[in-house]
């Protein structure tokens, strides 16, 4: 666990799992399955799991964009947050919802890769967190960037993996692994 954070806790981060961010996502059905897969098996294990919804002129709060995927359901104590920033950090009240529940390690999903889940993660670390990058249930849907370049969202996808796994930050670990192989005990 990280050294510099107080708390010895983990959470599952459950960032913008939207109708308005998945609906044209890569590999959206596999993906929104390995979230509830992670959900499931954080709750059984008894680890907090804390929802972020994205607001903004696309997703607004309460029209059916905004809504979170059919399939995925907080529980009623399940903390549910918004935000207006890429970062789940960013003028909301994620810390402080951390700080109370004494965790220090966060185990990420959502989408979209490139954006929000990316500057998650970075915004984790610089905090203190550790983390774990549930590689196999985020997701980002495919980008025209005119003139003929596109960006592949399983490529994106990919760098995040790989990447997570080779940042390197004093006294916290990160790292990238499948739900099937995440030990959400050891986040109590």
């Amino acid at each position: 666990m990280a050294t510099i954070r107080d708390g010895s806790k983990g959470v599952l981060l459950v960032v913008d799992a939207q109708v308005g961010v998945l609906n044209n996502a890569w590999q959206t059905q596999r993906v929104v399955a390995n979230i509830a897969h992670a959900v499931e098996r954080a709750r059984a294990e008894r680890v907090p799991v804390i929802w972020v919804q994205h607001e903004s002129d696309a997703l607004a709060r309460g029209s059916a964009p905004w809504q979170l995927v059919p399939e995925l359901v907080p529980a009623d104590a399940e903390v549910v947050l918004g935000k207006r920033f890429n970062s789940s950090f960013e003028d909301t009240a994620l810390e402080a919802t951390l700080a109370g529940l004494g965790a220090s390690h966060i185990a990420l999903a959502g989408a979209a890769t490139n954006w929000c889940i990316r500057a998650t993660a970075y915004a984790a670390l610089e905090r203190g967190y550790d983390l774990t990058l549930l590689s196999d249930a985020h997701s980002t849907a495919a980008m025209d960037l005119g003139g003929g370049v596109e960006v592949d969202p399983a490529q994106v996808v990919h760098d995040l993996n790989t990447v997570t796994r080779w940042l390197s930050y004093p006294n916290r670990t990160c790292r990238s692994a499948a739900v099937a192989d995440m030990d959400f005990a050891k986040l109590r």
